[in-house]
């Protein structure tokens, strides 16, 4: 379903959390949250793996992507054009930037607050496909490939806490709503379409509907001329 096709208030609702996939507004608190780690003793480590792992799945992010809209690469059976890059990032930094934020001492806190960043995140994936922007198949590749990038990062030791723990969630808060509310409209997409466009050297990026026409005509059989008399 669309955004188009949802009621006002619910799609209005959708796009609001759909924003809070965008790099511009996760990439920030990332970088701050990645300057304080870097000073904590053993922080070099679980940055460097935090940075690593993400890095990675924005890599194979934006390869997919390139890959469909410059060269037509996808996969129509599954309406595969790409890997989410919302929630993509929603589920690789969201988890650590809220166990990071609210700075649990206990196991099963930190275990409540990762699972609440996990899904936030998942809410994020959810609202690509509600705003009509990817289908289940890519919203599903990309949260997977997000978390993939947490599990590793939180892998690679033992995470500390903000020691300004109390400020710190409304802080976080805070930036998600300024960001929601006063971001500019994000324009990764279009980097990357452009970046598709110069790697394939096509004038215009392929669509979806290419795709599946393009499926379509390799499944029919090609048409028999009978012969005339």
């Amino acid at each position: 379903m669309s955004e188009a096709a949802l009621p006002g208030g619910v799609a209005w609702w959708w796009a609001q959390i759909t924003r809070l996939g965008e790099a511009q507004i996760l990439l920030p608190a990332m970088a701050l949250s990645l300057l304080w780690l870097w000073r904590q003793p053993g922080g070099p480590r679980l940055a460097l793996a935090w940075l690593l792992a993400s890095g990675v799945a924005v890599a194979v992010t934006t390869t997919s992507k390139i890959a469909f809209l410059g060269f037509g690469i996808g996969h129509a059976p599954l309406d595969f054009t790409g890997f989410s890059g919302h929630a993509m990032f929603a589920a690789a930094l969201m988890p650590l930037l809220l166990r990071l934020a609210l700075g649990p001492r206990t196991a099963d806190g930190r275990r409540r607050v990762l699972i609440l960043g996990y899904l936030l995140a998942l809410a994020v994936a959810v609202s690509r496909v509600k705003v009509g922007a990817h289908s289940v198949s890519e919203v599903v590749a990309g949260y997977g490939l997000g978390a993939a990038a947490s599990a590793l990062a939180l892998r690679a030791g033992r995470w500390p806490a903000l020691p300004l723990a109390r400020w710190m969630p409304l802080a976080l808060l805070a930036w998600a709503l300024l960001g929601v509310v006063g971001a500019p409209a994000s324009r990764t997409h279009d980097w990357v379409t452009r970046l598709s466009l110069a790697l394939s050297g096509r004038p215009q990026a392929y669509q979806r509907w290419e795709m599946h026409r393009d499926h379509q005509q390799r499944l029919s059989p090609p048409a028999v001329s009978l012969p005339t008399r």
